[in-house]
């Protein structure tokens, strides 16, 4: 547990096994010209996962945001980022208060609403799916509020993302299938939201909030698609679902191939496809029957498709292989756009900005990418990772020191985390990025003939894959911050209103708070502490010395400390 005022860290009794200690070696707080980011909590998978399971699939984390179920009855909606800091100040005054878990003493809604009694860690038979509609509900339970969901071995777990607890509040395992990647869309009205790939190439779809509202031992309701393979028998890499498609929805697997479906149609309808005539060209192929689910096939690449990521808008869709291309699509019009090569090897990840304007791409030559749409080019390049790079994010949260009058930020904040167990941050100042000038034909640059490079002559043609530029005519970035924040290599991170998640391969994930947001919690919770003392009835008590001791609700007070009976 760590005390997020002042980064420390500090026992307590719900978390003192050796699982829940911070690293030895590790800070809990790295600097940046706004201020600390200080480590709030981690978040891992159950205590007693077999060892044997971990290592056979990379972590993936996926943040879900569950809004209110549409009931008069329903209370109102809490904050919709990441971490709501009056649900964490509600929960630590009610753990203060000596309130059980604390919510119902005092009335709080702790967190998302549930307790860990909602939770189900379940061996599954087969690939662990049940459609019976026996299973015990737990219909007090709103599931309103935000959730961690990933994959470690040949489990789904969910945590309360507004908890503390360690330990997932939900997992759901398979028997001789691994979990390999998931997506949760936010902008589902209705009906299934979350959608899973498997290492046998299966896809299930499923509602998240029916989950957690089950406290049985099997994932209900579930639509499969792909069974058995019958469509591709290959390992899923990645699935995404299509901002405004409707329940559309892809997915992307290890032969180099893209499938999309549709989650309105049977997951059992009949698809297939014609064979690819050129494995070295993209292509498009739509389904024969009206019915079919997947209704097409978008064959990428050679080798394993390992990254997607839509444009906020969905018009463009961005894809990285094991042949190190990074390949920009236009969605709708199925059309390749641009794209160009890693300078070695594989690309793992790739991201967009909030705007659409730029993509971040990393990979096997421990460097970032800066990708322009509108120059259709890498417009700068980060050295900074002694390793492969594994993850990639755009903090959109983040806010400049420096905006123009139309509000349009000057400067872009990214993160990347890699094998190298290194978070690093860098900003993108475009206004000032010195463009490198024309090198003279076999010789070093030079800053003196007044022209810049060719590379950045004319902007590529569309449709054309390049190759990759000369280090010496791309602007070179040096990252902001760099921190080692895991002991074991990175596989992700996600960027939140209050925070910044970072994630490694095996499972563990932590939360860093950023500058003044812990401060504010805290402040917020005494004023909550305040309230309810006031509110609650009072008592009084007799120690054994003889003197009146004054409690609430059965607790009292010593040495400035709340006791329970």
């Amino acid at each position: 547990m760590i005390n997020s005022a002042n980064g420390m860290a500090s026992a307590q009794a719900s978390s003192s096994s050796p699982a829940n200690a911070p690293s030895p070696g590790l800070k809990t707080y790295f600097k940046t010209p706004e201020g600390r980011y200080k480590l709030h909590y981690e978040k891992g998978h159950p205590s007693g996962l077999m060892h044997y399971v971990q290592g056979k699939t990379v972590t993936q984390a996926t943040l879900a945001h569950l809004k209110d179920r549409p009931s008069p009855s329903t209370p109102p909606a809490q904050s919709s980022s990441g971490f709501s800091a009056s649900s964490g100040v509600r929960s630590a005054a009610a753990r203060l208060l000596g309130g059980g878990n604390g919510s119902r003493a005092l009335s709080f809604v702790g967190g998302n609403g549930g307790s860990k009694s909602v939770s189900a860690s379940s061996r599954l038979g087969s690939l662990g799916i049940s459609s019976s509609s026996n299973s015990t509900l737990t219909s007090n339970f709103d599931g309103r509020g935000t959730y961690l969901i990933f994959n470690m071995g040949d489990g789904i777990f969910i945590s309360d993302l507004n908890s503390q607890d360690k330990e997932p509040m939900k997992a759901i395992y398979f028997n001789n299938v691994y979990p390999v990647c998931h997506a949760f869309d936010q902008d589902a009205k209705e009906g299934h939201d979350l959608v899973i790939g498997l290492s046998t190439g299966d896809v299930y779809s499923v509602s998240l909030r029916q989950q957690l509202q089950d406290s049985g031992k099997k994932l209900i309701g579930a639509q499969h698609y792909n069974k058995d393979g019958s469509v591709n028998s290959s390992r899923c890499t990645c699935i995404a679902w299509v901002p405004g498609g409707d329940g559309a929805f892809v997915v992307a697997h290890t032969d180099g191939n893209l499938y999309v479906y549709e989650k309105s149609k049977d997951g059992a309808g009949d698809s297939s496809f014609p064979a690819i005539k050129d494995q070295t060209q993209f292509s498009v192929a739509h389904a024969r029957y009206s019915k079919s689910n997947p209704i097409a096939r978008w064959h990428i690449c050679q080798g394993s498709i390992n990254s997607l990521a839509f444009s906020t808008d969905g018009a463009y869709l961005a894809a990285v292989g094991r042949d190190g291309y990074l390949r920009v699509f236009d969605y709708s019009k199925e059309q390749l756009i641009c794209g160009g090569k890693s300078y070695y090897g594989a690309l793992l990840c790739c991201a967009w900005s909030m705007d659409g304007k730029y993509i971040l791409a990393g990979g096997e030559d421990d460097l970032v990418q800066v990708w322009g749409m509108e120059e259709r080019k890498v417009v700068a390049w980060g050295e900074g990772h002694n390793s492969w790079v594994s993850g990639v994010a755009f903090d959109s949260y983040w806010s400049p020191p420096n905006a123009d009058d139309t509000g349009e930020s000057v400067i872009y904040r990214f993160g990347s985390v890699g094998q190298d167990t290194q978070l690093l941050l860098w900003d993108l100042e475009l206004d000032e990025i010195v463009v490198p000038l024309r090198r003279p034909p076999g010789g070093s640059p030079t800053f003196s003939t007044g022209s810049q490079s060719a590379h950045w002559d004319s902007t590529p043609p569309v449709g054309i894959l390049q190759p990759a530029p000369s280090m010496l005519d791309v602007p070179k970035l040096s990252p902001l911050v760099a921190h080692r924040v895991h002991t074991e290599p990175l596989s992700g991170l996600i960027f939140t209103q209050e925070s910044v998640l970072t994630v490694c391969r095996e499972g563990h994930t932590k939360v860093w708070m950023r500058p003044g947001v812990a401060e504010s919690q805290a402040s917020n919770m005494e004023t909550v502490l305040s309230t309810s003392l006031k509110d609650k009835p009072l008592s009084t008590k007799v120690n054994y010395s003889g003197q009146a001791m004054t409690g609430t609700n059965g607790g009292f007070f010593h040495g400035g400390r709340i006791f329970g009976h």
